[in-house]
């Protein structure tokens, strides 16, 4: 049986109505959605790189008040908020608690709402669906610097720019080659279900998931000997500190962190921290999100902070 796209996956926890519009969609088109959006009360709206379209019962438009929209009413919601939890919406705090749920294939469902006084959210009025894909070779050009250099690095990117996805194919290719230790924190790298990963993320390379970047890399530098350990958007003293212990002990660093450019990435203290010291011998900054997985530039770091 063929493995089902991101987009089958989606529209299997979608109401009727939503899902019928939904997979009525061209194919030629489906490859270039990045997002579904689902806001109570307002028109399901699909987002591309490039433009925003609304859905109907019959294709998409760029008019939000064609009459043949689909509206989304707080029924539909709630409906995917079930399909989301397995009907047992109280078994999932931690994901209501984090606003997200992650799906086979490492599709992000972000939610939105009212957080009641436990910090957990209650009334859900939208829904976004994170389109996940797998771009096979598109971290070529990363790999063969780390290989060359024997080195870590650093890619920089915002929203949507595609660093889950080259951090994943980085993570296959030194995976093949190199003992590689992949904190998944929120498992939408390695994708593992029913104890299988699901995502090829190389032949050699041990996943801890659904735990801390900092828990994670200390278990990983004190129990599995890797060679690499990789990581997704850095962004506390507690991931710099636990990255300091482990280059302390030998281990190389490829790791993501959120910034729209490069001097943007080096005002942030904990980035600045880690270069400073070396952590990092390549910065590697994606263009954005209207240009997904393109590299604009890989910089040479030096210790100059």
């Amino acid at each position: 049986m063929a493995e089902r796209t991101s987009y089958e996956i989606i529209g299997e926890y979608l109401p009727q109505k939503i899902k019928n519009a939904f997979l009525s969609i061209r194919l030629s088109e489906r490859d270039m959605i990045s997002e579904l959006r689902l806001n109570s009360g307002r028109a399901a709206a699909m987002v591309f790189h490039d433009r925003i379209m609304y859905l109907t019962h019959n294709g998409l438009t760029a008019n939000p008040n064609n009459t043949s929209i689909v509206t989304i009413m707080p029924l539909d919601i709630e409906a995917v908020v079930n399909s989301l939890s397995h009907y047992s919406i109280h078994s999932c705090s931690e994901q209501l608690r984090e606003g997200v749920f992650v799906l086979r294939g490492g599709i992000r469902v972000g939610l939105s709402g009212r957080y009641n006084s436990e910090g957990i959210l209650t009334d859900i009025t939208g829904l976004n669906f994170r389109i996940s894909r797998n771009i096979i070779g598109c971290a070529e050009s990363i790999y063969s610097l780390i290989r060359e250099n024997n080195c870590g690095v650093v890619i920089c990117g915002g929203v949507n720019s595609g660093k889950t996805t080259i951090l994943r194919d980085l993570c296959r290719l030194m995976g093949n080659n190199s003992k590689v230790a992949l904190i998944d924190e929120r498992n939408e790298i390695a994708c593992t279900e029913g104890g299988i990963i699901r995502s090829d993320v190389g032949i050699l390379t041990n996943v801890l998931a659904g735990c801390s970047r900092e828990k994670g890399i200390i278990s990983a530098v004190r129990t599995l000997s890797p060679d690499y350990i990789f990581c997704d958007e850095i962004s506390t003293e507690r991931d710099s500190a636990a990255i300091l212990s482990g280059m302390g002990c030998g281990v190389k660093f490829c790791a993501t962190v959120h910034g729209g450019s490069y001097d943007e990435m080096c005002s942030r203290t904990v980035m600045r921290n880690l270069l400073n010291v070396g952590a990092f011998s390549y910065a590697v900054i994606l263009s954005g999100g209207r240009n997904p997985g393109n590299i604009e530039e890989i910089r040479r770091l030096e210790n100059d902070f």
